[in-house]
């Protein structure tokens, strides 16, 4: 806890607050919790904050959520962390499975199209700006800004894997620290690892126990099992925050299993950027998409809002697991330079990542066409040129101009973007 650590029920109403407000993706998500808790409250000091931001950042998963449970943990140790982290979510589950249900019954008709067209364009001006934000924090030195653009290029051209990039990055923060003096910090309680393993053995049980049943009693062919065992595949191996998780799953859902369509993915994003929460709850709308389209004796809908839930729950389970058993170590290493190093590493590989899921974002949602490119190292998508739609790049234009020179919100954008599109729509203009 802090010391100006507040009373279990004003925390609560604060995570709520947050939850509410919580609009914009991760890089909005971390703005407003910084603004919250270390301007207004003034709950805990801006090092620590920085300091618990990057451990969420080297873990798997979405790093806003991460966050929230981490710094609930710190207020009010594991009840603090699991409500922090339940109430975060709790809007979007909510948000997400409605619009679900309203996209599968609608989204290929009238307004619903053109709303959906504008929210394409809001969202490559949104991710641009998540990669402006996010660079002018982690760059604090060449190596940084060098790692990034390394990190971009083996992800987007070469197809790299996710988890040698980012812990490679954090290799090289870790070599690049040396002789950096360790910090002042409090010390905190050592940490057994009987203590940890205590920590760790509930949450792992409560994650895996569920998808063990479904592909036992379904086989792994189901459906079910399938999303089960995917997102949690997710869950372990797509380090650097919710972006890169979008990366991965758009990739995989597309491609791999063919739940949907890349322009589907851009609409389920859109969708979880008009909604309170994390980003990553685009992966309820994968997961209801999945098992709406494969309902096998049940009901669509009733089996899409299964297979939603059941991709949520494996998708956050984990993130309990990673901070109740990590947060209390990483607490004692906050002044230990090298770990520090590390993490700046890390976080300065998640701008490149970022930087991919905009460029991928925009070949799929400026242009109707694109080629894959697979020659030796390669391995990329790249638009046919004369495929641009105007329509489509003349508003991503309007909405990068509103936010990174009007400053307009995150919400207004995503409004207007979305009632522009839904004219268009009605002038014939787009499909």
């Amino acid at each position: 806890m802090t010391d100006a650590a507040p009373s279990f029920a004003e925390a609560n109403r604060t995570w709520a607050r947050i939850a509410l407000l919580s609009f914009g993706g991760p890089a909005a998500q971390i703005a407003l919790m910084h603004r919250v808790l270390v301007d207004e409250k003034q709950w805990i000091d801006e090092q620590r904050f920085l300091h618990a931001l990057n451990f969420c950042t080297l873990l798997p998963g979405p790093e806003a959520q991460q966050l929230a449970t981490y710094i609930g943990w710190l207020l009010h140790g594991i009840r603090g962390g699991l409500i922090a982290g339940l109430l975060f979510i709790l809007p979007g589950v909510i948000a997400i499975m409605g619009l679900s249900w309203l996209y599968v019954l609608t989204g290929n008709v009238g307004a619903v199209a053109g709303l959906l067209f504008g929210l394409k364009a809001a969202v490559l001006a949104i991710v641009l700006h998540a990669v402006q934000r996010i660079a002018a924090r982690a760059f604090k030195s060449n190596w940084q800004r060098v790692l990034a653009l390394t990190a971009f290029l083996l992800l987007f051209f070469l197809a790299a894997p996710f988890p040698l990039v980012v812990l490679g990055a954090g290799v090289i923060g870790w070599w690049m620290s040396r002789g950096t003096p360790a910090a002042s910090v409090t010390p905190t309680e050592r940490v057994g690892w009987g203590q940890t393993l205590n920590a760790a053995l509930p949450w792992a049980a409560i994650w895996l126990i569920p998808i063990g049943a479904l592909v036992f009693f379904l086989g792994p062919g189901n459906v079910f099992s399938q999303i089960a065992t995917f997102f949690s595949t997710a869950a372990m191996v797509t380090f650097g925050g919710a972006y890169a998780v979008l990366a991965y799953v758009g990739q995989q859902a597309v491609e791999h299993y063919g739940w949907l369509k890349p322009g589907e993915m851009l609409d389920g994003l859109g969708l979880a950027e008009t909604t309170p929460g994390p980003l990553i709850m685009v992966l309820q709308f994968v997961g209801f998409l999945a098992a709406y389209r494969d309902p096998g004796m049940l009901n669509p809908l009733l089996a899409g809002t299964i297979g939603g839930l059941i991709a949520t729950f494996v998708t956050f389970a984990p993130c309990f697991l990673w901070i109740f058993a990590g947060a209390p170590h990483v607490e004692r290493l906050r002044g230990n330079p090298r770990l520090s190093g590390a993490l700046a590493g890390i976080t300065a590989a998640t701008v490149g990542v970022i930087a991919s899921l905009a460029l991928w974002f925009a070949v799929h949602a400026v242009f109707t066409r694109a080629v894959r490119i697979d020659q030796g190292p390669l391995n990329f998508d790249w638009p046919i040129l004369a495929s641009i739609n105007p329509w489509a790049a003349l508003l991503a234009l309007a909405a990068a101009v509103a936010i990174f020179r009007f400053k307009l919100g995150i919400a207004t954008t995503i409004l207007g973007a979305a009632a522009v599109g839904v004219m268009l729509h009605y002038a014939g203009l787009v499909a």
